[in-house]
């Protein structure tokens, strides 16, 4: 009897994992312009949030090893250049307006499509990007100082004034056919970034009160046993913590709750555990290593009867635990990227999909989705198509944020970050 192949060791596992999450941005990228597609799929768009994430996995690629340091810098310069010459004016077909941009672009052109909005929080992901390469690239070179030369008028640019509502909140977007949209951020959400990179803005700030109304809308719950900041879909709990670092700093709101943020993302990933041990649905799989709900791509609108009950089932939808949606469809990159927030219980679960469901990580890298209840087009149950830049971003910066701490590090030492987290009133710890 053949032995079976001895088990990677937990740092070759996460390096083969965050080495192909890294290669996406290489191979979805168009060189010209620094744009970056939002999925694998034929013909889709680039998404600016994918495009920071992009931004943010070069320095990990340069320490890494997997791209020389000057190949870095040239791509980063290239969508710089493009984002600052863009087209800022009110044209419905612009890239851009008043230093935030559509959420999805044309890959060749760089013009707005599907009609998109205008994105706050996917802009401040851009930005977000964007602040890690001036904070990366330092050398006193031509190319390096454009980045950062490029980099703080990108920033400067930005209007966070004009995206308030009459609260002094910040809207979700906005249209040239229609205005600002008739939606604020409510509760606690993935607008963290939007917040930070606003209040510490040089020429166009938000206020202090616009964040405490918006922490005032946040729902503090008790819910197996753990009391936590609600909010359902794991990739709330991450996306923010790419960049900043929230161990040991608090806001009024986490002072009087006793917590911080970076606590609070491991009381969530270990809800999202429990929930999949009581599986209250009976859905196929679900258990200790079979866990991660949020954001993601779905098999698609229509029914479920399990044990003579009917369960709606979802195309790209955000799952939450535990008030749903949950259609029995599990991410993987949900639960790598709470990596530096449990890694006792993250690693095995994504050691369990791989070995259990290796078509949901061919090569190593994470699909997007899979649902082991549906039959569809994996052996094991429905899978998602292709692959999503939001997921393999994630997955390259909270594997290297718990490898080396990298991004974090580079954060720490960004200006606009501490100023925003110092004038949203945190404290303690590194600041």
């Amino acid at each position: 009897m053949a032995e079976l192949p001895h088990p990677l060791s937990d740092e070759a596992f996460l390096d083969k994992l965050q080495q192909s999450a890294f290669d996406y941005f290489l191979e979805a990228a168009n060189p010209a312009n620094g744009l970056i597609a939002d999925t694998t799929r034929d013909h889709a768009p680039a998404s600016i949030a994918v495009v920071g994430f992009a931004l943010s996995a070069y320095p990990v690629g340069v320490e890494r090893g997997w791209m020389p340091r000057v190949d870095a810098a040239e791509r980063t310069l290239v969508t710089l250049r493009f984002f600052w010459n863009s087209d800022q004016t009110e044209r419905p077909e612009a890239t851009g307006y008043k230093g935030f941009y559509y959420h999805f672009l044309d890959l060749k052109s760089g013009a707005r499509v599907w009609r998109s909005e205008l994105s706050i929080v996917d802009s401040a992901l851009l930005l977000a990007g964007v602040l890690t390469a001036r904070s990366y690239f330092t050398e006193n070179t031509q190319n390096e100082t454009e980045i950062r030369e490029l980099a703080d008028a990108l920033y400067r640019r930005a209007d966070w004034q004009w995206a308030r509502t009459g609260k002094g909140t910040v809207c979700h977007g906005w249209k040239p056919e229609c205005g600002f949209l008739n939606y604020e951020w409510q509760g606690y959400n993935e607008a963290f970034i939007v917040y930070v990179l606003g209040l510490g803005s040089p020429t166009h700030p938000l206020s202090e009160s616009g964040y405490r109304a918006w922490t005032a809308t946040y729902q503090w719950e008790h819910l197996y046993g753990c009391d936590f900041l609600y909010a359902g879909p794991l990739f709330i709990h991450q996306f923010s913590h790419a960049w900043i670092d929230f161990r040991g700093i608090q806001d009024r709101f986490m002072r009087e709750k006793r917590s911080d943020y970076f606590e609070n993302s491991r009381r969530a990933t270990y809800i999202q555990r429990e929930y999949a041990l009581r599986n209250p649905h009976g859905f196929k799989d679900y258990g200790e290593n079979c866990w991660g709900l949020t954001a993601d791509d779905g098999p698609g609108a229509g029914t479920l009867s399990i044990a003579g009950r009917e369960h709606r089932v979802f195309a790209y939808a955000a799952r939450g635990v535990p008030y749903g949606p949950d259609d029995g469809t599990i991410s993987g990159p949900a639960a790598l990227g709470s990596l530096p927030f449990a890694p006792e219980i993250a690693l095995p679960a994504v050691r369990h999909l791989y070995e259990r469901y290796p078509e949901a990580a061919r090569n190593y890298r994470l699909a997007s989705s899979f649902n082991p209840t549906l039959s569809g087009s994996g052996p094991h149950g429905w899978l998602s198509e292709g692959y999503f830049g939001l997921d393999q971003g994630i997955v390259v910066l909270m594997i290297e944020n718990y490898r080396s701490q990298l991004i974090w590090r580079l954060m720490r030492r960004c200006p606009p970050i501490g100023a925003g987290l110092r004038r949203a009133g945190f404290r303690g710890g590194w600041l």
